[in-house]
């Protein structure tokens, strides 16, 4: 039962602190799962990560779901989703009834003008955490740049840049 109660208050931190999707809540999870709570390492937090960009699904409740599980089975999981969204749910729900009061104030505008950047810094601290605790040797660079070439300038879809990256990680290693 004590692991339920972690779960819950860790990933309902997750799900209050982080503004920006995701993505953003990485580097919040990161410190929670590995350096906190010691559930993972780095090596499975990537692992975990990649796993639940390829699953259907926004990417924080698919890795939420899924540490639930490891830390504390079917009920882990099924807490670990809930208390990762329940703030999320509890926020947007205040922001309808208070977006229809001041829907016409110039500081709601301020507001959401203020926090982009804040979105953006999170999302570039995850992008580079991830990536710095993705490095293997080279050929993992190598394939990351071609893969995020084809992806960002050849417009590859994303599901076959994952496969691309499968078969071309197993043919080099």
């Amino acid at each position: 039962m004590h692991n339920i109660v972690k779960l819950f208050l860790s990933f309902f931190k997750i799900g209050a602190f982080s503004f920006g999707g995701g993505y953003a809540m990485l580097p919040l999870m990161k410190e929670t799962v590995i350096d906190q709570h010691k559930w993972l390492t780095n090596s499975e937090f990537i692992d975990i990560l990649a796993i639940s960009e390829m699953t259907p699904g926004p990417i924080a409740i698919n890795m939420a779901t899924f540490l639930g599980y490891r830390v504390s089975g079917i009920l882990g999981s099924i807490v670990a989703t809930l208390s990762v969204i329940l703030p999320s749910f509890i926020v947007m729900s205040l922001i309808f009834y208070f977006m229809n009061k001041f829907k016409d104030s110039p500081y709601s505008d301020y507001f959401f003008k203020g926090i982009r950047p804040i979105v953006l810094g999170l999302i570039a601290s995850a992008a580079i955490s991830v990536a710095v605790d993705a490095y293997i040797d080279v050929k993992a660079v190598i394939i990351s740049i071609l893969i995020f070439y084809l992806v960002a300038f050849k417009k590859l879809n994303a599901i076959y840049a994952i496969v691309l990256a499968g078969i071309i990680g197993a043919i080099v290693y």
